[in-house]
């Protein structure tokens, strides 16, 4: 897990799960801003000057012309270069201009300059409606996404979304292995977080006047269960696979951690109840609460996404979005549905103990 992604979670309840690894510019600099949606509730923009200017000079390299003063000007003052400078220096690491001068005038860049053109290309035909419409689905009436896309061609491979708080971004690193359609997919999972943030932050369960300390603690962790939400979003519906865009190892290794749900319902309860009982320290419990995102998509996307789905087959979306504001609700209203999914589907898939749920309450 990114610690920009870490760090987001510790200042607000759904936020637990959104950092991990999220102005008005002409169209020749390449801003694709979105025109359907109600203004209102969608501010969703597509800023690739950045890799543009890359691109530009690595074709000028290709091309043996002369780079000049004005071609590294124009990268350096990029609206996608300087928030990410931004970014790289909030994080406390090394980035100045010369290194990324060096970065750009490689061999090795040089040699990606077809492929990374090309799939840019791709990337820049997204549908800013079609992504914005599946995140809303799954948001509560009147929920809003505001955020800037920024495709990057940068050293670090990472992609990770930034300054939540104030201008929403979400960086994206372009790699030629990503088609358009899992560009949206990564996209609209991203932008699902957003929204969910801007719409349930304030949320009477954050308020619940009921909860004790620990219950508090407890509940902001099942806001973690964000990221299997998100999956479900970007997905568009529980009858679509989540993985449908990715690679076939990608949806194997989900498919196989799917089929580990029992046993990790079971392992996320026992964290739950030891935060409930007072058995782990601040420490401890961010720890082992952060172990759960996994290497790439642990328990909170697998079991968040299956409980989702749970609760959508049997009671509706509409029901969903509201535990989704109401996370509380969230693991009573899956055990009220689960004993009819597994009749209607064939499956065995446990619930959370009374122990748990009369704790939370």
């Amino acid at each position: 897990m990114s610690s920009s992604k870490k760090s987001f979670f510790q200042t607000s309840i759904y936020s637990i799960i959104i950092l991990f690894f999220s102005v008005s510019i002409a169209f020749a600099a390449q801003v694709n801003t979105i025109k359907e949606t109600d203004s209102s509730k969608v501010n969703l923009k597509i800023i690739t000057d950045e890799a543009d200017q890359v691109l530009s000079i690595l074709k000028k390299r290709s091309m043996d012309q002369q780079i000049t003063d004005n071609d590294w000007k124009s990268l350096f003052s990029s609206e996608g270069y300087l928030r990410l400078k931004k970014r790289e220096q909030s994080m406390k690491r090394a980035f100045t201009d010369e290194e990324f001068k060096l970065f750009v005038l490689s061999d090795t860049l040089l040699q990606k300059e077809g492929s990374l053109e090309q799939t840019l290309n791709q990337w820049k035909k997204a549908d800013l409606n079609a992504m914005a419409k599946r995140a809303l689905k799954y948001l509560p009436e009147g929920a809003s996404i505001k955020a800037k896309i920024y495709p990057v061609i940068k050293p670090r491979t990472n992609s990770f979304v930034f300054e939540m708080d104030k201008d929403p971004a979400i960086f994206l690193f372009i790699d030629p292995s990503k088609t358009k359609d899992k560009f949206e997919n990564t996209v609209t999972h991203e932008l699902h977080h957003i929204g969910y943030a801007l719409s349930c932050e304030s949320s009477e369960m954050a308020k619940d006047s009921l909860l004790d300390e620990n219950a508090r603690v407890a509940v902001n962790w099942i806001g973690a269960f964000g990221e299997g939400f998100a999956m479900l979003a970007a997905a568009g519906s529980p009858d679509i696979h989540p993985h449908i865009f990715s690679s076939q190892e990608e949806r194997k290794r989900w498919d196989k951690d799917v089929s580990n749900f029992n046993n990790d319902l079971k392992d996320l309860e026992k964290f739950f109840l030891d935060i409930l009982d007072k058995k782990m320290t601040k420490d401890e419990i961010e720890e082992k609460g952060f172990s759960f995102m996994g290497t790439t998509q642990g328990p909170w996307y697998t079991v968040g996404y299956k409980m989702s789905v749970v609760i959508e087959k049997v009671f509706g979306y509409k029901k969903l979005i509201w535990c989704i504001c109401n996370l509380k609700d969230l693991l009573p209203t899956y055990n009220e549905a689960v004993a009819k999914y597994n009749l209607a589907h064939g499956e065995h898939l446990v619930m959370w103990s009374k122990d748990l749920i009369e704790k939370i309450k």
